[in-house]
């Protein structure tokens, strides 16, 4: 009877140039513990110059390779049916300059996306309008509203993004958070299916 082999593919792996993946690298495996060990270190690629930055391994090819190595066995796929491996280059770091540079323009930029939206909507008339009919009286600057609403609007945002610098207030993911989500599994799914040769066939293949 071939031995029953349980193989899961993980969706995203990292690895450094020149490296060599291994089958429990990109996957979890079931197996018995007398080839467990064995099929772990299965080597599957080698990650060499010529290699962008993408890489996907198809559970076909991995399925060929343990079939070919350890047989007789038999392997059930579940989950996923590629794993895409990222190659990262060393980073480089961010000169101080660089990142003051960067903060500036995000800084100004936010506070003139804030005040030309306060103009459009006509923020300040609005709140003179609203110290009028509480108060019955007139104020150009009606900073009992204005105070209190500026504090607001930045613990609104800090709300808003969950984050305080690096610390986070719970475990619920911001908006933003959730858009980078389904930014990056967009891009995955477009790299799994164009990028990985075993998944199709062009006329003049042969």
């Amino acid at each position: 009877m071939d031995q029953l082999v349980y193989i899961r593919m993980r969706h995203r792996l990292q690895v450094n140039p020149h490296e060599l993946v291994f089958l429990k690298d990109v996957a979890q495996i079931i197996a018995d513990e007398s080839i467990l060990e064995e099929l772990s270190r299965v080597p599957l690629y080698k990650v060499t110059a010529e290699d962008r930055n993408i890489i996907i391994i198809d559970v076909m090819k991995v399925i060929r390779q343990l079939t070919e190595r350890f047989a007789p066995i038999e392997v059930q796929m579940i989950g996923p049916a590629q794993t895409i491996i990222e190659v990262v280059a060393q980073k480089r770091k961010i000169s101080k300059p660089m990142f003051i540079l960067i903060w500036l323009l995000l800084f100004f930029g936010a506070a003139l996306t804030i005040m030309n939206f306060h103009e459009d909507v006509s923020m300040q008339e609005v709140q003179q309008k609203i110290f009028t009919l509480v108060t019955g009286e007139i104020d150009p600057k009606p900073l009992i509203f204005q105070i209190p609403y500026s504090i607001g609007l930045g613990l609104g945002m800090i709300i808003f993004f969950n984050h305080v610098f690096k610390k986070r207030l719970n475990e619920e993911p911001s908006p933003l958070e959730v858009e980078m989500f389904n930014y990056q599994m967009d891009l995955d799914n477009y790299v799994s299916l164009n990028e990985n040769k075993e998944s199709m066939k062009k006329i003049d293949d042969h």
